[in-house]
């Protein structure tokens, strides 16, 4: 550690940094400037594609990585240049839609900056207006959609309404569990990636890059996509808003997203100073 705290943090985006109604207040924009100018490392680590968190990372003026896809993908926030791009084999997500399909489930499938969508219902407008993207529309059929064009995705998601979303995590995580990472990333999202593309896996890659050891590291969540990282890190920490398993892998509660929890962190841990 340097006399400032933690060398690296690094941070979820929905449910962590964003506010729920949208946007990042002014209290973590001023903490995360600050920690930068002192020294320090911030970067965003997110489930979004990276067309969509780009954006919010160039507005702070931050610089060096950012990772997309719960790590699939690691770029350069300034060139935009991609150093890690792990991707789903054509016949298995294919195989992975046509599942989906079958448990008659609306379906993302991520193809660098294009996503796909199997549905043009009220997820799809959802998911566009919270995520500042537009979906390519298939038809219901997208695993063959997939299967035909050979997409080697980034990720395969499933949007699910309410007690469904448990239902269909525990389904995809029996079936797929020891081939690919299974997780969620809210209350209406199943995500599968290859197995080894999760957020623990990202901090380590990011910790490598900039010569960190993960003891001098801080990863902030809210969601069951972020505990890797979250018990990966020397300092895990999960906003008051988290999920349960969040808050019980973590070694600190900071506040809500609404509240500033990740300015909190900063000042706290990554600037030192008395709170």
């Amino acid at each position: 550690m340097t006399e400032c705290g933690y060398r690296l943090i690094v941070s979820d985006f929905d449910g962590t940094l964003r506010r729920s109604e949208g946007g990042i207040s002014d209290a973590n924009v001023q903490a995360v400037k600050k920690y930068v100018a002192a020294g320090g490392i911030f970067a965003f680590c997110t489930g979004r594609m990276l067309s969509s968190i780009l954006p919010y990372a160039r507005e702070l003026g931050l610089e060096g990585l950012i990772v997309a896809y719960q790590g699939a993908v690691i770029a350069e926030i300034g060139s935009g240049k991609i150093l890690r791009d792990v991707r789903l084999g054509w016949r298995d997500a294919a195989e992975i839609c046509d599942y989906l399909q079958e448990l008659k489930r609306h379906i993302h499938v991520y193809d660098g900056d294009l996503v796909y969508m199997n549905r043009d219902d009220e997820m799809r407008a959802y998911y566009e207006r919270v995520c500042g993207v537009t979906g390519i529309l298939t038809g219901e059929d997208i695993a063959s959609f997939v299967w035909e064009r050979k997409i080697c995705p980034q990720k395969v998601l499933s949007m699910n309404m309410g007690a469904e979303n448990e239902e269909i995590f525990q389904k995809l995580h029996a079936r797929y569990k020891e081939k690919y990472n299974v997780t969620s990333s809210s209350d209406v999202l199943v995500e599968l990636t290859v197995r080894g593309c999760d957020k623990g896996g990202a901090l380590e890659f990011l910790a490598e890059y900039y010569h960190i050891p993960l003891e001098e590291t801080v990863a902030i969540g809210d969601n069951y996509n972020d505990i890797p990282m979250i018990r990966k890190a020397g300092l895990g920490v999960a906003v008051e808003n988290a999920v349960a398993a969040a808050k019980d892998a973590a070694d600190f509660i900071t506040k809500s997203c609404d509240d500033d929890g990740v300015a909190y962190v900063i000042n706290k841990f990554g600037l030192g100073e008395s709170i």
